[in-house]
């Protein structure tokens, strides 16, 4: 988990770019899985987060957890440092 946690929307939009542009993101199986029966595709999913709103972070299951919208749909990811996020869930 990065220090100064739990980010405000704007930082936590800056730190989503960089780990898309020059970090790591990762998937659980989790994501994989409810992608799959939504329909949706990890590329719908990165394009989410490249331009979507972020909501306030929230805790649970020990970390942190980052909603982010974009239209219809929503991604929920971690930090698991400054240049990797997790992707735990998505919907529609």
């Amino acid at each position: 988990m990065p220090p100064n946690e739990p980010f405000g929307e704007q930082i936590a939009k800056q730190l989503i770019r960089e780990c898309i542009t020059d970090g790591l993101v990762s998937w659980t199986n989790h994501a994989l899985q409810r992608c799959s029966e939504r329909g949706l595709t990890t590329v719908d999913c990165v394009n989410a987060l490249k331009s979507g709103a972020v909501d306030p972070a929230e805790w649970e299951n020990g970390t942190w957890r980052y909603r982010v919208r974009a239209g219809p749909i929503t991604v929920v990811i971690a930090f698991r440092d400054a240049r990797a996020l997790t992707v735990i869930t998505a919907w529609t």
